[in-house]
């Protein structure tokens, strides 16, 4: 049995907030940013769009360009750090948004790393035979956690949704996911993370970072992951079409294609314009390159990603 990825689907909010408008509000700069991070600007949600709107928004994409519909769906699993709610899940209210009255629905908490880990669940719920079509999902909405006076952290994040369809294959089928590889670190937690949630008084439930630690940590991990999702299957650099990474930070990204001996048209980045939106990030850059024609059918496509947790993860999928 193989996982098929037979569509893909993105939304974005309406409104976008460039680094000129953040530096009329707070101590910075378009150049201080740019040259930091990649970012020129970001999409922000307005009131309506939640992460269980966006996340409909994006699903119902990826199900029309998969030929696809609703009542085709069995299972939703939907990974994000800013729920609408403690509970339900997002992925059950996406459900309902969706009108699918079938099957089962629930949420990934991973950080940035949340794509990753629920494609991960998703193909190994595929080849157990649990289910067959499968919406991931990835959606956030980071504005609302932001604290839009620190400078070293409201200028690096946006919000929007993601989401991929995926079908249970036969046997002898080539393309699909190949493998995914996830890990965690616990002891890293307090690098990056939300200071507070459901059922803490006393806290900001802003997110906190300490940008320098986790850049260390970024560029070393994600080699590991990415090697060892090669080795595991007698692939080396050359045999990648495409790398489609976590857009969190352009030197980041660089690093990895250089690692890789990929040139740079062979790395699908989106960061500049849409900042990083943590578990989105991949599927929305991914929905760009196959909609645009750069990934095409039969591409093999790596995926990676590191967040709070520390959490981070490879994937390697034949289109």
């Amino acid at each position: 049995m193989r996982t098929l990825l037979e569509g893909v689907g993105a939304y974005l909010p309406e409104r976008i907030v460039s680094n000129d408008e953040l530096a009329a509000r707070i101590d910075t700069s378009d150049a201080w940013i740019r040259e930091r991070t990649g970012i020129a600007q970001r999409h922000i949600a307005g009131p309506h769009e939640t992460a269980t709107f966006m996340g409909a928004e994006a699903a119902k994409r990826a199900l029309a360009a998969a030929g696809a519909k609703a009542g085709a769906v069995d299972a939703i699993i939907v990974a994000t750090s800013t729920p609408d709610q403690g509970f339900p899940a997002t992925a059950v209210n996406i459900q309902s948004a969706l009108a699918v009255t079938q099957g089962f629905a629930f949420d990934i908490s991973a950080a940035c790393s949340g794509f990753v880990y629920a494609l991960s669940v998703a193909d190994g719920m595929i080849r157990a035979g649990q289910c067959r079509n499968v919406l991931v999902i990835g959606t956030e909405v980071y504005s609302r956690i932001l604290n839009w006076q620190d400078r070293g952290t409201c200028v690096l994040f946006g919000d929007g949704a993601g989401a991929v369809f995926l079908r249970a294959s036969g046997q002898g089928e080539s393309r699909g996911v190949i493998s995914t590889h996830l890990h965690a670190d616990g002891r890293y937690g307090d690098i990056l993370y939300i200071d507070g949630a459901t059922g803490q008084t006393g806290k900001s439930q802003h997110l906190v970072m300490n940008g320098r630690e986790v850049f260390r940590h970024a560029v070393a991990k994600l080699a590991a992951a990415v090697d060892e999702a090669l080795e595991a299957n007698n692939l080396s650099h050359a045999d990648i079409d495409w790398l489609v990474p976590h857009q969190a930070n352009r030197r980041i990204i660089d690093a990895m294609g250089k690692r890789l001996n990929l040139r740079p048209d062979q790395v699908v980045m989106t960061v500049e314009r849409h900042a990083n939106t943590s578990a989105a990030s991949i599927p929305l850059a991914l929905a760009e390159a196959v909609q645009d024609g750069r990934i095409k059918p039969g591409h093999l496509v790596l995926l990676e990603a590191l967040g709070g947790g520390l959490t981070w993860g490879s994937a390697l999928i034949r289109l």
